[in-house]
């Protein structure tokens, strides 16, 4: 196939879109069925400003690879083979070969999630096939793989979860973590049998990984990474690794990179995450369905945490060249003790939810935006985690909520009363604002958290918060409003509630 051709009959769609949301808006044209996530990693990738288009930008990276690849007489279908692996978002290479960044050492990224098959699970062979084109890729990109002081080049996973989801399996399971060493011990033998093979000549020895665990999920996967293992050979100079997510993994169409658990079914824009939908359909559940077992306290959607991934990471690392950091797990005893002040009896340490929890999730409207509140109790039914989605704000602001919550669940496991939280956060004031439509517990609040705290008390503790401060009350030091003197230079007000110590706090000239 003539190169370009590939991109015939393919429907396309043009949108101004911007790298972040801080970076001015280019013109990028993109396959039609790729969403607005990989129009800015392509935004993001392409090095020039101005317009770019997926194929012009492909073409800067794969001609002269293609032109090396003739100057070397290896794999001289071997544009048109980097092509079709970017068109199906199997495979695609790392920022460096966009860019034409000599002083980074280039890569490239192998999306697990986009060699699911239906029929097999796992479509072996055009992994094989793919993980060999990268090997070959990367070693035609200049400088040549075999020129001295050259930093050594990797292959790496992502997507994980997505081929775990498609599959039906619990990210927290002993045949997930299997799978995932064998396509890991499956990628390491094809990269080094395919150096030994075609770009080099390495030294026979004995491979420096060991043989992967007995999978029977798969059928065909155990065989091909022994296989790959037995032609291996000791001397590796090109890695296989796992990369911190980039603009490369969401052009892939990734939603976790490497790999990393999935840490919410749900997306930025209020929507279920593909690999939650497939999930879901792996288990004949309909959305619906889905919905019905949560409001029954069921979990159909269990989300992995840390010790999943360290779990994941200790499976995988064996075959594994580069492997990052493993993730940090944070011991109960290691809570600050200022976070566990006994105000009342709390518990000595975090106290994990149960894995499957009730709790219920409110939609409600604050001043016209959009907002879902999810909850997740104790079998006491106390309030142990909260989950905060947004439909429409920015970025930057989502983030922030997400990690809020965070903290507030944290806070939560760890014994901090709900009581100091709904002190703390009702009656702050920033936009949104205004009136709350689908929760019948509020009908006005001062902010987005003022709304979550005063339905959380509402309908944890009992009761509900004010719609306006007792005037009394707007006073940290037994004044009244209109005749207190300034507060002095640092200082503070007697009270210790943390909405006194906001009321009273003021700068004075």
């Amino acid at each position: 196939m003539r190169k370009g051709r590939i991109w015939q009959g393919v429907r396309m769609r043009t949108l101004m879109v911007g790298a972040d949301p801080d970076s001015p808006p280019r013109q990028v044209t993109l396959p039609a069925s790729w969403d607005d996530a990989a129009a800015a990693a392509l935004a993001a990738l392409a090095p020039a400003p101005g317009p770019v288009s997926l194929a012009e930008a492909a073409r800067a990276w794969i001609d002269p690879i293609t032109a090396a690849s003739r100057h070397a007489g290896v794999a001289p279908e071997i544009g048109t083979r980097l092509r079709t692996l970017l068109l199906h978002r199997q495979a695609a290479p790392t920022p460096a070969l966009w860019r034409a960044d000599a002083g980074t050492p280039p890569g490239f990224l192998l999306n697990l999630g986009a060699f699911h098959d239906p029929e097999s699970g796992f479509d072996v062979a055009a992994f094989t096939e793919a993980a060999e084109t990268a090997v070959l890729a990367l070693g035609l990109a200049a400088p040549p793989l075999t020129a001295p002081d050259v930093p050594r080049r990797a292959v790496a996973l992502t997507g994980l979860d997505a081929l775990l989801a498609a599959l039906g399996l619990d990210y927290d399971s002993d045949d997930a973590r299997t799978l995932a060493a064998n396509v890991a011990a499956l990628l390491r033998g094809l990269v080094n049998r395919t150096l030994a093979g075609r770009l080099s000549r390495l030294p026979a020895a004995s491979p420096a990984w060991p043989e992967p665990p007995a999978c029977k999920l798969l059928p065909g996967l155990h065989e091909a990474a022994r296989a790959a293992r037995d032609a291996a050979r000791s001397a590796e100079i090109l890695a296989t690794t796992i990369l911190p997510p980039g603009p490369a993994d969401a052009l892939l169409g990734a939603e976790t990179g490497g790999i990393a658990p999935a840490f919410s079914p749900v997306r930025p824009d209020g929507r279920l995450t593909r690999a939650a939908q497939a999930r879901l359909a792996a288990r004949g559940l309909s959305p619906e369905a889905a919905l019905a077992a949560t409001l029954l306290g069921e979990t159909p959607l269990p989300v992995a945490g840390a010790a999943a991934h360290a779990a994941m990471h200790d499976s995988v690392a064996p075959f594994i060249a580069a492997m990052p950091p493993r993730p940090a797990l944070v011991p109960a005893e290691a809570a600050p003790a200022a976070a566990l002040a006994p105000a009342q009896a709390r518990p000595s340490g975090r106290e994990e939810l149960p894995f499957r929890r009730a709790g219920y999730t409110q939609k409600a409207t604050v001043g016209g935006h959009k907002l879902f509140l999810r909850t997740g109790e104790y079998p006491n039914g106390r309030l142990g985690e909260i989950f905060i989605a947004l439909h429409k704000e920015g970025a930057a602001f989502r983030g922030l909520m997400d990690n809020f919550a965070i903290a507030v669940s944290l806070g939560l496991q760890y014994g901090v009363p709900l009581e100091e939280f709904v002190e703390a956060f009702t009656f702050t004031r920033f936009g949104p604002a205004g009136a709350v439509e689908g929760d019948p517990a509020v009908a006005q609040a001062t902010s987005l958290l003022d709304y979550i705290f005063r339905t959380l008390s509402a309908n944890y503790l009992g009761r509900a918060v004010p719609e306006a401060e007792p005037e009394e009350a707007t006073d940290a030091v037994g004044q009244g409003a209109r005749d207190r003197a300034p507060l002095l230079p640092l200082d503070l007000p007697r009270e210790a509630s943390p909405r006194a110590r906001r009321r009273a706090l003021r700068v004075v000239a």
